[in-house]
């Protein structure tokens, strides 16, 4: 039997497309690259070759290690948190019941308002002279003197994680929502029948069919999160003493703060290529994972 001929013009018509995503991420890649290969002043003007030495001063640099440690803790801990909350929230706005799309709002408000607002509205509660939390808890009996939830890093660091939960939830919740929505009801019919728990259900059925939406909803949050600014800039600035820094603050300490542009441009591509090894690591353990259950 002949083959027939593969058409050209569906590659044609991506064409341009593909173009326009390598020039928008592939020119800032090269210049980053560029300017960490290089002696950069404060003005942002390149000088001599410095070739690996802006990657050897930052690696030995004891903040970065700290900040690199730690990015890895808040990643962890924000993604982990998301994913163990949104899973039940998921299920029970998946449920009929009086009030559903009322609680669905409520769940989904938080991500219409913006994330540098929401971590203002969160210093301001977190205050340790006259902040909401503190006046509640003095109201319930529960302190007998202010408490400066964000002095310490022993403190505020989990604080912080904390927050990074709850503004990731609405998002998470969407697409675990989306992948219930496609979950047919009859299979639950028939699992009941058999005399399946609730419990059984959700093992056997529920988890593995939304275990694409899963993947894909960690992946995104890893994304997201790892790269996440407002929260910790506003309500620490990764203070005190950097204690609280993950990379992309450190990151922009160097670059505005400390005038470091060629080391901030090396945290850069560091920052990148981790992300890069984890997500393609990550899609790799995914498709093996689908292969052995084939």
């Amino acid at each position: 039997m002949r083959r027939s001929a593969v058409s050209p013009l569906p590659y044609l018509m991506i064409l341009p497309s593909i173009l326009l995503a390598l020039w928008i991420s592939g020119y800032p890649i090269w210049d980053v690259t560029r300017t960490s290969l290089h002696v950069v002043n404060r003005f942002g003007q390149l000088r001599d070759f410095a070739g690996l030495a802006n990657f050897e001063a930052l690696l030995a640099d004891p903040v970065f290690q700290g900040a690199f440690w730690r990015t890895i803790v808040w990643t962890v801990g924000v993604v982990g948190g998301t994913i163990l909350l949104s899973i039940p929230i998921a299920l029970i706005l998946n449920d009929d019941f009086a009030g559903k799309g009322l609680a669905r709002v409520i769940v989904m408000l938080p991500w219409a308002v913006s994330l540098t607002m929401t971590a203002i509205v969160w210093r301001w509660t977190l205050n340790g002279q006259y902040g909401m939390l503190n006046a509640t808890l003095f109201e319930l009996g529960l302190l007998t003197r202010p408490v400066e939830w964000l002095a310490s890093a022993e403190v505020a660091f989990p604080v912080e994680i904390a927050i990074g939960v709850l503004v990731s939830i609405p998002f998470t919740v969407t697409v675990l929502l989306g992948g219930l929505s496609s979950v047919p009801g009859d299979i639950y019919e028939a699992a009941a029948i058999d005399g399946a728990t609730a419990w059984q259900r959700f093992r056997s059925l529920t988890l593995p069919l939304l275990r694409p939406f899963i993947n894909i909803a960690i992946v995104l949050n890893i994304i997201y999160v790892f790269n996440s600014f407002p929260i910790i800039w506003v309500l620490t600035q990764g203070d005190p003493a950097n204690s609280t820094d993950i990379l992309v603050t450190y990151l922009y300490k160097l670059a505005f703060r400390y005038g470091k542009i060629d080391q901030a441009a090396a945290m850069s591509l560091v920052m990148f290529a981790a992300l890069l090894l984890f997500t393609v690591a990550y899609a790799w353990l995914v498709m093996r994972g689908r292969r052995e259950e084939d």
